[in-house]
């Protein structure tokens, strides 16, 4: 007779496989609490978390915490790091993160089991090394959405975007991190952070100098109110992009228009020069896209083609 089956006894739990168990009500830390970091702050005690301390120098970010986070104190960073016992926010500009960052470790205000969560777009976890050296869990929490500042942005958070990027063990969390602050999280792997940062500033950077030029260029034909005049094409041009892609497109260069192109560009030569580089660039790209999409026969765009050549050697 066989002898009876043992059971074996449970593998022991390994800490990497151990769920991360946070409290409800998170303990948090704003360093930088400038537009993004004062708002986000103010979001997290709206959604009922303990902003104990944040730390900003210039006056303006005193004045705005003020308005935005009354309650909270405000401290050293290296005081900000020690009193955020669940998490840190650094909210501070992308080219100084690592510098932030690497200050906090070598003063040994991170500790272990800490998130630290910066907001940067362009930069994803390998700038938190030295944190997850320190055994801080690192997590790049990047709001899709542009900021002024006020009060105004907290009605603005609700269905935004985040860029998310987080270790494995840590996208639960992140999740509900983001849930609490209204918005819903998109993945994004660490190599893919500068072009999806890129992506955000080309549409959405780029937008503010394109329009501020189109008013100014308004300006100069005579136009009073150029705000009156582009709200309506340009919410119905941004919706219609949205929705239809390429398909949306109009005007002479996807037409192929190259007699209206040009004169264009002889005035805008004329009246504003400083205008010619970008108008050639964004008609160049505009015909290509127009191309690709079927808009645009390519022997239809070659005269215009052409123009936008011409041009673009005499500039």
């Amino acid at each position: 007779m066989s002898a009876p089956l043992r059971s074996r006894p449970a593998a022991p739990l390994r800490a990497a496989d151990a769920p991360l168990v946070f409290p409800r009500t998170l303990t948090v830390g704003v360093i930088g609490a400038g537009r993004v970091g004062a708002v986000l702050g103010a979001a997290l005690a709206a959604a009922g978390h303990r902003v104990v301390a944040a730390a900003g120098a210039s006056g303006t970010t005193r004045a705005r915490m003020a308005l935005l986070l009354p309650q909270t104190p405000t401290r050293s960073a290296a005081a900000v790091a020690r009193a955020a016992t669940d998490v840190l926010v650094v909210a501070v500009p992308d080219d100084a993160l690592a510098g932030v960052v690497a200050g906090l470790a070598e003063a040994g205000a991170l500790r272990p089991g800490q998130v630290v969560a910066h907001t940067s777009g362009a930069h994803g976890l390998a700038v938190l090394a030295p944190a997850a050296a320190a055994g801080a869990r690192p997590l790049a929490l990047h709001p899709a959405m542009t900021f002024t500042g006020t009060p105004d942005d907290l009605s603005r958070l609700a269905g935004i975007s985040y860029g998310v990027t987080a270790p494995a063990e840590l996208r639960a969390f992140a999740a509900r991190l983001v849930a609490d602050l209204g918005g819903v999280p998109e993945w994004v792997a660490e190599g893919d952070r500068p072009l999806y940062h890129a992506a955000l500033a080309h549409g959405a950077n780029h937008l503010v100098t394109l329009v501020n030029e189109a008013a100014d260029r308004l300006r100069d034909a005579g136009v009073d109110r150029p705000e009156k005049v582009l709200a309506p094409l340009l919410r119905a041009a941004l919706e219609n992009a949205l929705r239809l892609g390429d398909d949306a497109l109009t005007g002479p260069v996807s037409r192929g228009d190259a007699g209206t192109v040009r004169r264009h560009l002889e005035r805008l030569a004329a009246t504003a020069p400083e205008s010619v580089p970008p108008y050639l660039a964004l008609a160049r790209r505009t015909a290509d896209r127009a191309i690709a999409a079927g808009r645009l026969r390519p022997a239809d765009a070659a005269p215009l083609l052409d123009v936008l050549d011409g041009m673009r050697v005499s500039a």
